[in-house]
């Protein structure tokens, strides 16, 4: 899961980021209404999470923008305000979740992953291709029976070829799903994590699940190898 936390206040923001990388999702953070709406537009997340107290627009015209320039990404909103009023408004502007400060990390982590299983795209629970199944909000993968020990990047990586069966994925998709905008796309990060993925996922079973296109990218055989 990628998501675009928008936060002003740097130790909740901090927070915010810790707190879901340690559920597994890719985290960006911008400070800004204005940034949030050139990142959700130039980027696929898979949630927002919009703070209302903002500078320059506030989250309620943030996601009002959002929403008429066609965005519909999932977007959860968080304040310390608890009125009704306040609650209506930000539903009413586009917003899909409301959250109270203070909130538990892990309420929150099941909300926005609540939220991306409701798009209108598919959206399992647990993602099976072949018989290679993957729970996200579990961070747990197996082949058939057997569980496979898996690091946070690699689980990563995997979602999003899982998620795309079939599909060539690039570098630059394959960094932007296992550590956002963290790497440049000149390393070979990306490489070497595929291999690393190819050794517990293919090797120990015999399979060849995940293909290098040359001068493309990866894909994962949609029969899963």
């Amino acid at each position: 899961m990628r998501v675009l936390v928008v936060e002003d206040e740097p130790k909740m923001a901090d927070l915010l980021r810790r707190g879901l990388s340690g559920q597994g999702a890719v985290v960006d953070v911008v400070d800004r209404g204005e940034e949030a709406l050139w990142m959700s537009a130039a980027h696929p997340y898979d949630a927002l999470v919009l703070d209302v107290a903002l500078p320059g627009i506030d989250g309620f015209e943030c996601c009002r923008r959002l929403r008429a320039e066609g965005v519909w990404t999932p977007v959860l909103m968080l304040t310390a305000r608890g009125e009704v009023e306040d609650r209506v408004a930000g539903l009413d502007a586009g917003a899909d979740d409301y959250l109270l400060k203070p909130f538990a990390l892990a309420e929150l982590g099941a909300r926005l992953r609540a939220l991306v299983r409701r798009e209108p795209r598919p959206r399992p629970v647990a993602l099976t291709v072949g018989d290679l199944r993957l729970d996200p909000a579990e961070q747990r993968a197996w082949r058939g029976e057997a569980e496979i020990p898996l690091t946070r990047t690699e689980l990563a990586l995997l979602e999003a070829f899982m998620r795309r069966p079939g599909q060539v994925l690039d570098r630059l998709a394959l960094l932007e799903a296992g550590w956002g905008h963290e790497y440049e796309n000149r390393s070979n990060v990306v490489d070497v994590y595929v291999r690393y993925l190819r050794e517990k996922v293919d090797r120990p079973f015999d399979r060849s699940a995940i293909e290098t296109v040359r001068g493309a990218g990866y894909r994962l055989r949609p029969d899963g190898g």
